[in-house]
């Protein structure tokens, strides 16, 4: 059964080893980026500081995939964002995207501070368009850092 863990000083190289397909590379950012940024979190115009949280997808005890939420709860728009869900190329088709993605959205329903989640995703990627809008994301028509801007209203 899979399960998610926080990164730590003991799984973080772990991590950064895990890969997208070559032709995937440009949709996410690398993991050993993402948890570098997760250590300091970012003040966005207008919208204030977002933490960062990042966390491996294991099954097996084996790193399988990645994940990063960021949540900013004084942020009117939008208090939470789903900043990364990657899986390794060698994991990919497995269900370990969604298992991810439930888990996450499991965690912000349960917040009740999060009554609106975004998530963002290259315009031309297909497959991430498809398993957000299953979980119920809608596209909102904008493009944030050329990105196609979707949100799932929880409350």
């Amino acid at each position: 059964m899979p399960e998610i863990r926080p990164v730590t000083n003991e799984n973080w190289k772990e991590l950064i080893a895990l890969n997208v397909q070559d032709d995937q590379k440009h949709f996410v950012a690398s993991n050993l980026y993402s948890i570098a940024e997760s250590q300091f979190g970012e003040d966005v115009p207008n919208e204030g500081h977002w933490d960062m949280f990042p966390y491996g997808i294991y099954d097996d005890g084996k790193p399988v995939g990645f994940l990063m939420i960021a949540y900013n709860f004084d942020c009117a728009r939008f208090q939470s964002f789903i900043l990364r869900l990657m899986v390794d190329e060698k994991f990919q088709g497995k269900g370990y995207g969604r298992f991810g993605m439930s888990w996450m959205l499991d965690g912000l329903r349960a917040d009740q501070r999060v009554k609106v989640v975004a998530i963002s995703y290259e315009p031309e990627n297909e497959t991430a368009r498809k398993l957000y809008a299953s979980f119920g994301f809608v596209e909102t028509g904008e493009i944030v850092d050329d990105e196609a801007l979707a949100l799932l209203n929880l409350r």
